[in-house]
């Protein structure tokens, strides 16, 4: 099963590490655009992360993640599960990161302490939790040591007999240990927690994404 799994990291190895480096250069980009990352990833529990990428195109091309209302903002999102509750939560965050009128975000994120910038996102932010908190630093380059543990990640924990069975709820301190669960399995495989999440996802969708 390992061998397997060396096997494919292998042939992705490359396409891995070029889209980790379109993460990294994301930090680099204006705040509306780390901004935009944290939208994606309050739309997507329980949704696909495609329909949620499109989702946020769609707001961002016609002006409303940053102007709209909760109804434009709703209006915009099909295809994303719980709309209703996530056009609040796109709507209460940009309130909560805009100062006179302009976004900003990065000032809340502390490159040499991203564990505490989860915690503070998970905490501060409605509608995520840990998993969205980690997926959002990700993909904005500051996830090399964090589980972003979604369904497909949790799924191929099993596969390779890091943990035997899917948990029915993840709490606070559950999600922390099977982070390191992860972490050490990682580490004993010698593939980078930020690769290992893009290939056990890809095992899943067929792609590497986001």
């Amino acid at each position: 099963m390992i061998q397997c799994l060396f096997s494919v990291y292998k042939k992705k190895k490359k396409d891995l590490k070029n889209r980790l480096k379109d993460f990294k250069k994301i930090w680099h980009e204006p705040q509306s655009v780390i901004f935009s990352e944290l939208c994606f990833c309050i739309c997507t529990p329980q949704a696909k992360a495609v329909e949620c990428d499109k989702a946020v195109k769609r707001l961002i091309k016609s002006g409303n993640l940053f102007k709209g209302n909760i109804e434009q903002i709703r209006s915009e999102i099909a295809g994303v599960r719980f709309p209703n509750n996530k056009s609040k939560y796109l709507y209460e965050a940009r309130k909560q990161f805009t100062v006179n009128g302009s976004i900003f975000i990065k000032e809340r994120i502390d490159i040499k302490d991203i564990v505490g910038s989860r915690n503070w996102f998970a905490k501060n932010v409605k509608g995520i939790g840990f998993k969205e908190a980690s997926h959002f630093l990700r993909n904005i380059g500051f996830g090399r040591d964090l589980a972003i543990l979604d369904v497909h990640i949790l799924k191929n924990m099993i596969k390779y007999g890091i943990i035997k069975t899917r948990p029915k709820t993840i709490t606070k301190l559950n999600y922390l240990e099977l982070e390191n669960k992860l972490r050490k399995f990682s580490q004993e495989v010698k593939i980078p927690m930020d690769e290992l999440d893009l290939l056990f996802w890809s095992a899943e969708t067929g792609e590497i994404f986001k």
